[in-house]
């Protein structure tokens, strides 16, 4: 039976939707075919946005405005101080736009806005942080290779860079690639997620506004086929950048191969939070329900799987349970809420069918699992699954949704065995009280982050990324702005010339 909700419309329904052009060579432009995209609320059921549809036409002419800015432009060959001086400009005015862009956020994709506005505030510190990086970016020298000979490793920008972003974190996963990008030179034309796009268009707006040349930065709103497969395979572009799903994550990767062009990738995840009896519990059980339920599990990063030991099981999973009733479900623009709405109808179903299919399988459904009926968006109530082994698909394939798996081990070979038989390995977590046993499972998990007594907090200067298919490369950290760059060796020679070949 499905759960009533209540949600309030607000004053953006009465209002018309807002229109958004392609930005291209610093201009806002129509696509050429006319069509548009329409982006409803999915807390809300009203229509939120329309944007312009590009097509191949305007990747080609916003391929080429980056080429063109690259190749004869300013921005590449400016000092790293100026170019440190717009990335901070545009943190600044992303500060001042911090409420409307979170709302919008909030509005497209069913976040909460509490939650949305801690993303954007998250992204100013990117940003911030990506400008000190601008000035700090260099190569080496080798003074060490004789007398007559002088070794110059320099760092240049690669080039032109496709990015492409997805719908679950619009704002913030821009900002993960984009200000490192700019900060090492480069130029680029961003796709965001159809269902998402309006707050990456204003951020086009906030890059014009604090100095950025034009055709530096190109948006483009579209479908994958229509313009993300073109801008993976366009013959100018020498680096995509791509957060989305594994399976698309595949596809993108096989057509870069075709150029040899470099790809950075962060992928799925089906991560796991480890309990042992020793943690602090009321900590570990928080963190659990966070981990399985923010942002409505609709993240890479979810702890979307609770790795518990036997001793505790039943007491922890207790705890846990009703932590989550007290989970308010809710309209995205209510402060109060924890869980918003699911990104679409067709989502929903799918992560419904993963439910139903682990209940098939054996495991039971210990609470929530039912959609909230609601006449203004699509809601599930998050979810807790017991009784799931290792070789069902709710505990090895990514649901992304509001779903936590409950497994049972007994001793730490058993927590490392059933944390790594995954295709994944983005993140993990680990709970206990003694070091010895949080380095054992630190060291022994294949997953590019492990939180240890913590989950899922994030620092600019900590890079992020995956093992197997997770992905490829890492976002953030200090050497960030490095995977924007070729490195060029320079080899000066002083004096009449040494080692003749020929007499």
């Amino acid at each position: 039976m499905n759960l009533p909700l209540n949600i309030a419309m607000p004053s953006e329904a009465a209002a018309a939707p807002t229109t958004y052009k392609l930005l291209i060579d610093g201009k806002h432009v129509e696509a050429r075919n006319g069509r548009m995209l329409e982006r409803k609320s999915p807390g809300h059921g009203f229509t939120v946005s329309h944007y312009a549809q590009a097509g191949e036409p305007e990747v080609e002419a916003a391929v080429a405005a980056a080429h063109k800015a690259f190749e004869t432009g300013p921005w590449p060959r400016m000092k790293a101080g100026e170019r440190a001086a717009i990335l901070l400009k545009t943190a600044d005015l992303i500060e001042g736009r911090l409420d409307e862009i979170a709302r919008l956020d909030a509005l497209e994709s069913g976040k909460p806005i509490a939650q949305a506005r801690g993303e954007i505030g998250g992204a100013v510190d990117i940003w911030r942080y990506a400008a000190s990086l601008a000035r700090t970016l260099s190569g080496d020298s080798y003074a060490n290779l004789g007398d007559a000979m002088l070794g110059v490793v320099l760092r240049e920008p690669i080039g032109v860079v496709s990015i492409i972003t997805p719908w679950n974190f619009p704002f913030l996963i821009v900002s993960q690639k984009l200000p490192f990008a700019l900060a090492a030179g480069c130029t680029a034309v961003v796709k965001p997620s159809e269902m998402t796009s309006a707050s990456t268009f204003v951020l086009g707006d906030i890059l014009m506004q604090a100095g950025l040349p034009k055709g530096v930065v190109n948006i483009l709103a579209g479908l994958g086929a229509d313009v993300g497969a073109p801008m993976v395979s366009h013959p100018l572009v020498e680096m995509v950048s791509f957060t989305g799903s594994t399976r698309v994550g595949k596809m993108t990767m096989a057509a870069a191969a075709n150029s040899l062009k470099k790809v950075s990738m962060e992928l799925g995840g089906k991560n796991g939070q480890i309990v042992f009896p020793d943690a602090d519990l009321k900590a570990a059980a928080d963190a659990a329900v966070f981990g399985g339920f923010f942002n409505a599990g609709e993240c890479c990063n979810a702890g979307s799987r609770l790795i518990v030991h036997e001793a505790i099981a039943d007491d922890f999973l207790a705890a846990v349970k009703a932590l989550t009733a007290k989970v308010i479900v809710g309209d995205p623009l209510d402060d109060r809420t924890k869980v918003g709405a699911m990104i679409s109808s067709e989502h929903l179903e799918k992560v419904a069918g993963f439910v139903a299919a682990a209940e098939g399988d054996g495991s039971r459904i210990y609470s929530g699992g039912k959609q909230l009926a609601s006449s203004a968006g699509q809601y599930l109530d998050p979810t807790i699954i017991s009784g799931v082994t290792e070789d069902m698909a709710i505990a090895r394939e990514e649901v992304f949704g509001p779903v936590l798996s409950v497994l049972t081990f007994e001793s730490v070979e058993k927590a490392l065995h059933i944390a790594n038989n995954t295709p994944y390995g983005l993140s993990a977590g680990v709970w206990s009280a003694s070091i010895d046993t949080c380095m054992s499972v630190a060291r022994g998990v294949r997953s590019g982050t492990v939180w240890v007594n913590t989950f899922m907090e994030g620092y600019p200067e900590l890079p992020f990324g995956g093992y197997k298919q997770s992905g490829l490369g890492r976002e953030l950290g200090k050497r960030a702005v490095e995977d924007y760059t070729e490195e060029k060796t320079i080899q000066f020679h002083r004096g009449q010339r040494t080692g003749w070949w020929v007499g």
